[in-house]
């Protein structure tokens, strides 16, 4: 399953963010250092479903929407120079390893410092702290190749090895290919096996951009002052109120309204069991809601998933002609996989024997069959045919 973290200084929002997108329980307060240990949950990416299109019911989605399941981790804080110790220094990098993508959670609001001490609205600059993750990722990387660039380099002279595979072996645990090294050395345009020690900064930092894509979220929007918002907005940042999607999940968990995350509107049902406070505050987050097109998290986790990481949902079958599996659910799995995808790669998703015993594929709308390099598409329905019992 994809792994997204949230990274961020402390202070910054990062716990209210999973508290709000998992619905788990996590410690949140207004002074640093709140997370410790990582919280670990489970969010949603939100789709259409297709059995709407198809006029089926398929008990798997909510008004024809479908969510789908993605790890969430909760990272503590980050500040200055984590890279040398400082703070939780690299225990907290270290929890980064398993994650595909980076939701980098900044106060946007301006109002905690460097290290996440509350200074009041507006008085820090936003942009210094979007700056800094990627530096001190940079520099934890350079870390680790630098205690190994030596050997590396001798072994480079030798006939036949492969630079890219010795670097990713290097990086294992972080799910580092020798192809992200590649692209990484492409990107920088140097050659990793004449580089220079002080060619090695520059190269980890695209290799941290190419292995652990990350998506700038400024929280608290509904604080943030007009000139901040105008350098954020410059910066492609992702506005997010996670206390207002907090206030609504726990809305609609007691039955006081209807919402689905991501929903750019919501409906009071039970408007009694409302105080005067709670109908105020209902009504500012529809005002939240309304100016930035929903509270940001869904679109936050949608974002990360589809964007960052280039991924479509797809509907594997065992009845192309009743859209089902065996035991007649309708449509009772949805895989998120990474565009260009194959009907084989589907195949070893579904399970390892499948893939190894792949036959072809049938697209179940059209009842033909596909090739096995056929790219699959965005709400694809596939049955694949195996030799596996």
């Amino acid at each position: 399953m994809i792994t997204l973290a949230l990274a961020g200084k402390p202070n910054c929002g990062k716990s209210t963010f999973f508290k709000a997108a998992t619905m788990a329980n996590a410690e949140i307060a207004n002074y640093p250092f709140t997370t410790i240990n990582p919280n670990f949950g489970v969010a949603y990416v939100r789709s259409k479903c297709p059995c709407r299109e198809l006029n089926l019911v398929c008990g798997k989605c909510v008004d024809g929407n479908r969510f789908v399941p993605v790890n969430l981790i909760d990272v503590a804080g980050l500040v200055p120079d984590a890279h040398k110790g400082k703070g939780l220094g690299n225990q907290f990098l270290d929890h980064l390893r398993q994650a595909n993508a980076i939701l980098h959670i900044v106060d946007a609001s301006g109002g905690t410092d460097s290290e996440g001490n509350p200074v009041g609205v507006g008085n820090h600059d936003p942009s210094e702290d979007i700056k800094f993750l990627g530096f001190e990722m940079t520099m934890w990387v350079y870390g680790i190749l630098d205690k190994h660039w030596a050997k590396l380099n001798r072994q480079a002279q030798v006939k036949g090895f492969s630079i890219y595979e010795a670097i990713a072996e290097v990086f294992t645990g972080l799910g580092i290919t020798p192809e992200d090294v590649r692209d990484a050395e492409h990107l920088h345009k140097i050659d990793l096996v004449h580089a220079k020690m002080e060619d090695l900064i520059p190269f980890c930092a695209e290799f941290v951009k190419v292995s652990k894509p990350m998506l700038v979220v400024g929280n608290k929007v509904d604080e943030v002052p007009e000139l901040l918002h105008r350098k954020l907005s410059a910066q492609n940042v992702v506005f997010v109120s996670a206390v207002s999607e907090l206030a609504l999940r726990n809305a609609a968990a007691a039955h006081i309204i209807s919402y689905l995350p991501g929903d750019l509107v919501f409906k009071v049902v039970n408007e009694s069991a409302l105080s005067n406070v709670q109908k105020a505050g209902l009504a500012k987050i529809a005002d939240i809601i309304k100016k930035y097109g929903g509270t940001g998290v869904q679109q936050a986790i949608n974002r990360a998933v589809f964007e960052l990481l280039n991924m479509i949902v797809v509907y594997p079958v065992e009845d192309e002609n009743h859209y089902c599996d065996k035991k007649g659910q309708i449509l009772p799995d949805a895989f998120l996989m990474r565009k260009g995808s194959t009907p084989h790669d589907l195949a070893f998703m579904v399970h390892t024997d499948i893939g190894k015993s792949f036959l072809y594929a049938i697209d179940a709308r059209t009842k033909m069959r596909i090739k096995e390099s056929h790219q699959l598409k965005d709400g694809d329905i596939i049955r694949i045919v195996s030799t596996a019992k």
